[in-house]
């Protein structure tokens, strides 16, 4: 079960690794402004908004979240072929908004069938977890290597093989029996989502989105201008990636050791750090490589804390509606709004900006989780 858990998160992540760090360059190869870059790229992160929510209602309904995950891939798959017909940016624009809202479908269901598979043993949920990097970082590399040799116009040919393996590895989980949840007691979740410690939490990772923004939108066009090579600038998102399998190989003894507030207070510390040096030190190569191994701090260690935060508090009945909400809230609407703020600051001053930008919300991330956040409590106390 191990490696069927593992074997999706390999394929999906590995097809991040085909769009994040080059899809901003296809488009700008493709003709398109700055903020139409900002706004394409946004796409991927604003159907979080709403799909998780729908695609977590029906799975938390029917319990056959299995069968939803194969039906998204595929339907993700189908609507993505129609962006081999070139079709200008509005047509583009409805290409990525229906392929990313059955794409965004997958990864919140997954986490949950991964953590109830994986039961008392939810601290294996990082080396389960750890292939997705893993993923993330032979499809970069790979990818990065033979944009060397081809045109960038070639990418969404690059990524079809990617897509089947979604499609493949999705087959290989076992179907679940259906069976759905007794009704949650009235006004629960209401009384979880408005707890000042949730609210918080929620605040906290909003911010640390949109200050991805700029990373996720404009860090290869940034990288590029400082004469890069697209071949280096895989190898640097690698790096950042690499350095989060690390944090996910030894978070069980840093949540030994720390207490969430501390590890959130560090992390998010860290990341302040790391979009101001790549602002300003770019140029740098060894400043831009600290910079890249501190992803293992603004991704991977926020990520893990918050995976258990939600499983604390939102519990057995909205477990899969918390997820919903942590990625609709967060990774949708934060890195959506993180995305257009950063497309008017490199369309009117320059990409360092946007990375300023990003540490300005740091700063104010860190502000609210000293006033606010509070530890989850643990998974067995919430119904």
């Amino acid at each position: 079960m191990y490696w069927r858990l593992s074997n999706l998160y390999f394929w999906f992540f590995a097809l991040l690794g085909g769009l994040l760090p080059y899809w901003s360059l296809y488009l700008e190869g493709q003709g398109f402004s700055y903020l139409q870059i900002a706004t394409l790229m946004a796409t991927i992160q604003l159907t979080k908004v709403v799909a998780p929510n729908v695609w977590g209602w029906l799975g938390d309904r029917s319990g056959q979240r299995v069968r939803l995950v194969r039906f998204g891939a595929l339907s993700g798959s189908l609507f993505f072929a129609g962006v081999f017909l070139e079709p200008g940016f509005y047509g583009l624009l409805l290409v990525m908004l229906v392929f990313t809202f059955f794409w965004n479908a997958v990864l919140p269901l997954y986490e949950v069938i991964t953590l109830r598979e994986l039961g008392a043993q939810r601290d294996r949920y990082g080396r389960v977890r750890l292939w997705g990097s893993v993923g993330f970082i032979g499809s970069v590399a790979m990818i990065g290597g033979l944009l060397e040799i081809i045109e960038i116009s070639q990418l969404p040919w690059l990524l079809l093989p990617v897509f089947a393996g979604i499609a493949v590895s999705t087959f290989l989980v076992p179907s679940e029996r259906g069976e759905r949840k007794p009704p949650a007691p009235k006004g629960s979740l209401k009384a979880i989502v408005t707890h000042p410690a949730v609210i918080a939490f929620f605040a906290m990772n909003f911010l640390l989105q949109v200050s991805h923004g700029a990373y996720y939108t404009f860090f290869s066009i940034h990288l590029e201008q400082n004469g890069y090579g697209k071949l280096a600038i895989g190898l640097l998102w690698s790096l950042g990636v690499l350095a989060e399998i690390g944090l996910f190989l030894v978070m069980h003894r840093l949540s030994r050791r720390f207490t969430v507030r501390q590890i959130v207070l560090g992390a998010l510390a860290l990341t302040m750090l790391r979009w101001s040096l790549i602002a300003e030190l770019t140029w740098l190569l060894p400043v831009l490589i600290f910079a890249q191994l501190l992803h293992a701090a603004s991704y991977g260690a926020l990520h893990a804390v918050s995976v258990q935060y939600i499983q604390g508090f939102f519990g057995h009945h909205h477990h899969g509606q918390g997820q919903a909400l942590y990625s609709g809230l967060t990774f949708g609407a934060g890195g959506a709004v993180g995305a257009w703020m950063s497309g008017f600051l490199v369309d009117g001053v320059s990409t360092s900006a946007a990375f300023w930008g990003g540490a300005a919300a740091m700063a104010i991330a860190l502000v609210i989780c000293w006033k606010a956040l509070e530890p989850p409590p643990a998974p067995d106390t919430q119904a």
